[in-house]
């Protein structure tokens, strides 16, 4: 006599197919804590609903306009998943975004997240959207959404990806950069944390061509690891240039040094006909940039393309405003470096003169 199956004998789970909701509950109960800690004028702390709520009316804008950013972290997270080291990568995520707000004179005010990977790990997962949170907390965004997405088949079960989405305010009159940039003002550049997240392709690659691996001691940073070295986190410039922009009223334009390095980045804020003339004597970089640099034979142009190389921020300011931006920036705990100013050039690009000191 055969047997017939019943249907319970062939049902499938969503978890059997490599997707546990449970465990994305079990997230959201435990990042819970960190959201709340974000929480800002406007905002609502509480998560799990289907969309972040934020009272725009109560951030106290006049005539506000928004501006919106979004990035990821790129490859630096490969060193985290292979080193285990997961509570600072969202700093960065914050970072790269709120870093490009402030740049057009925004106060951020909101911060959503995409986090995707193979097979959901609760502690690692909690890990990374604290650090989220620390990024909000320093740039006083209020965390106020996101989302976790388990695709089995899409990532290795230890890989994930992060996105990150920022809005931020501004008054109309007060949008960056201003209309009045010219030939003349002084450029100051704010010191970089390290190497930010930007370059690590070639991070990585120089990495391997030194047969080094991320547990090995860090030559240029004593009692750090390669791994612990390189993850410091993105410098977060937005209270100290919001208390600036505020206090002295003389910034007129702000370049946030990211991949493509001084030659690309300074010439999106000039206007037709204005170049940078940089004195690259002036920057001190950390000793990362110059352990780079020799070990992976990459030329001084390379690495101004590439990396920040200490300068993690530059701001354009009227030179009798000069002095007074200093001061603010200098004040909340910045350290600023003058390094050159506006010249006359069709191309409107950066000239150097100079050499970096490794």
């Amino acid at each position: 006599m055969s047997s017939s199956n019943t249907s319970s004998d062939n049902s499938l789970s969503y978890a059997q197919a490599g997707v546990d909701i449970d465990a994305g509950n079990a997230l959201v109960e435990a990042i819970k804590p960190a959201v709340k800690s974000t929480a800002r004028s406007g905002s609502n702390p509480d998560i799990g609903g289907f969309g972040g709520l934020f009272d725009l009316k109560e951030s106290g804008y006049k005539d506000p306009v928004l501006v919106a950013a979004n990035d990821g972290v790129g490859t630096k997270l490969k060193i985290a998943i292979e080193a285990g080291i997961h509570n600072t990568v969202g700093i960065d995520l914050v970072a790269m975004c709120v870093n490009d707000l402030i740049v057009q004179g925004a106060e951020p005010l909101f911060f959503l997240d995409y986090l995707a990977t193979g097979k959901l790990d609760v502690a690692e997962a909690t890990q990374v959207i604290e650090g989220i949170a620390e990024g909000c907390r320093q740039s006083g965004a209020a965390l106020i959404g996101g989302e976790t997405a388990e695709m089995p088949g899409m990532y290795q079960s230890k890989d994930y990806d992060l996105a990150g989405f920022s809005v931020g305010a501004v008054e109309r009159d007060g949008i960056l950069p201003s209309n009045n940039i010219a030939q003349g003002d002084i450029l100051l550049g704010l010191a970089s944390s390290g190497v930010h997240s930007n370059g690590f392709s070639l991070v990585r690659k120089i990495i391997e061509l030194a047969g080094l691996t991320w547990n090995d001691p860090a030559p240029f940073q004593e009692g750090s690891s390669i791994a612990e070295a390189f993850l410091e986190p993105t410098r977060i410039y937005v209270k100290p240039l919001l208390a600036a922009i505020r206090e002295t009223a003389g910034v007129k334009a702000m370049a946030h040094i990211t991949g493509g390095g001084f030659t690309e980045n300074i010439p999106r804020v000039l206007p037709k006909g204005i170049g940078a003339k940089l004195d690259l004597s002036k920057i001190l970089p950390p000793k990362v940039f110059g352990w780079l640099s020799k070990t992976g034979g990459v030329k001084q142009s390379e690495m101004l393309r590439t990396f920040n190389c200490g300068i993690g921020m530059v701001i354009v300011v009227a030179p009798d405003k000069a002095e007074a931006v200093k001061s603010s920036l200098e004040a909340s705990g910045e350290k600023v470096t003058q390094l050159g100013e506006l010249i006359k050039d069709e191309n409107s690009k950066v000239t150097y003169e100079g050499n970096l000191s490794w």
